[in-house]
């Protein structure tokens, strides 16, 4: 399996970081875990062809992490002239968000008629199902998104990718990150509390807690940016644009 980190910013692009987006290539299929609003931008920026992508699993709807799904979409139908088909997969709700932010950004979008034949698989949070040849199970963590937010694991049959999407503290990140060749976790603040999102100094306390072969930290604003070394000391790896990793 091969990771490659397409974006790693948070919402508000800190550090000039493109919003989340993480392309995982296995023998089974290449996909997308989230797809923030400025992913098509990163991908071309990094040579990446959309049209390679067999699909995407999305951990919440927040813009930030699907809001680049419509643009995908569109770049398949309009400039890739897409022929083969793409899988959404993400937590229930996503049919109906993607229909209205198809609707809102390309109005009558939905009359659409596609060269090519997409569908959409709401993953139950709790309950493995397979996507793509991926094993992939989530589990639900605490961010309002009006709709499930979600922790991803998905496996390929020989390793593990853990992705703790956004969230505050959670037992629910355990049993995700367990064994996992590696966990990509949030990171939103460096001290204190940031409401529905991880800081280092809570992060820190629970590392021993959290037993992935190798931890890292994505989804940074300026204040942990500011902290990279100490992060770094503590054996963490930290998400950087372009990025490749191989599990």
């Amino acid at each position: 399996m091969r990771l490659t980190i397409v974006g790693s910013g948070d919402a508000f692009s800190s550090g000039a970081r493109f919003n989340t987006c993480f392309r995982v290539e296995s023998a089974n299929a290449t996909v997308l875990i989230d797809c923030g609003a400025s992913s098509l931008v990163a991908l071309k920026t990094l040579g990446i062809d959309p049209d390679h992508l067999d699909g995407v699993i999305l951990s919440h709807l927040h813009g930030d992490h699907f809001g680049g799904l419509p643009f995908l979409l569109m770049d398949a139908q309009h400039m890739s002239r897409r022929q083969r088909p793409f899988v959404v997969a993400g937590p229930p709700g996503t049919r109906t968000r993607l229909d209205a932010a198809l609707e809102v950004l390309f109005p009558s979008s939905a009359a659409t008629k596609w060269r090519f034949s997409w569908e959409v698989v709401e993953i139950e949070p709790g309950r493995p199902c397979d996507i793509l040849g991926y094993r992939v199970m989530t589990a639900e963590v605490p961010h309002p998104s009006g709709a499930p937010s979600t922790a991803v694991r998905i496996s390929d049959g020989k390793t593990t990718l853990a992705y703790s999407g956004d969230t505050e503290w959670s037992d629910a990140l355990l049993p995700i990150a367990d064994g996992a060749e590696l966990l990509i976790v949030e990171c939103s603040g460096y001290a204190g509390r940031v409401p529905y999102h991880l800081t280092w100094e809570i992060l820190k306390a629970r590392l021993p807690d959290l037993r992935a072969h190798r931890i890292m930290i994505t989804h940074m604003n300026p204040t942990v940016l500011a902290h990279l070394d100490e992060i770094r000391a503590a054996g963490l790896l930290i998400a950087a644009d372009g990025d490749v990793v191989d599990l």
